[in-house]
């Protein structure tokens, strides 16, 4: 009886670290089985988007506020298209808000920053940032500052 005893208990406690990795894996990768959040959809236009990818986070003052849904590229522009999902909370961003490509930390993940503007109209489902700050490519700055051309035009 004391065998099946430890078998027992040796079994719910590889069952609670099963459940364990399966909550930091999902809270590491950003995915969430919460499906019921309503959203609706902005984009915006970047010469570069660095390396940001699909389900990077949008943030506005620190406080996660939506998700990139899709990257792709913009034919006719040639600039980069990102559409984001913004919770339906968030309904009263100004039209002239301004969304920039930032880094966390100096290698660290992009997402794409919010800044509030002063306009009294608000981006509408299916709207778009007009004003965009586009990632900065920390091999670009590197490079600009060896060849010297950094600041070549304030001496």
């Amino acid at each position: 009886m004391r065998m099946r005893t430890i078998e027992i208990s040796v079994g719910g406690f590889m069952l609670a670290g099963v459940l364990a990795l399966l909550v930091l894996a999902l809270k590491v990768s950003g995915l969430s089985l919460d499906s019921s959040n309503k959203t609706y959809t902005v984009s915006a236009m970047f010469d570069n988007t660095g390396a940001l990818k699909p389900r990077a986070k949008v943030v506005m003052a620190g406080v996660i506020i939506g998700r990139v849904t899709n990257i792709e590229l913009d034919r006719h522009t040639y600039m980069a298209k990102v559409e984001m999902e913004i919770n339906s909370k968030i309904d009263n961003l100004p039209l002239d808000s301004t969304a920039s490509i930032v880094t966390a930390g100096l290698l660290g993940e992009k997402y794409v920053g919010v800044s509030i503007g002063g306009e009294v109209d608000y981006i509408k489902n299916g709207g778009r940032f007009e004003d965009t700050q586009s990632a900065v490519i920390l091999e670009e700055l590197i490079g600009k500052f060896l060849l010297g051309s950094v600041n070549k035009d304030d001496q």
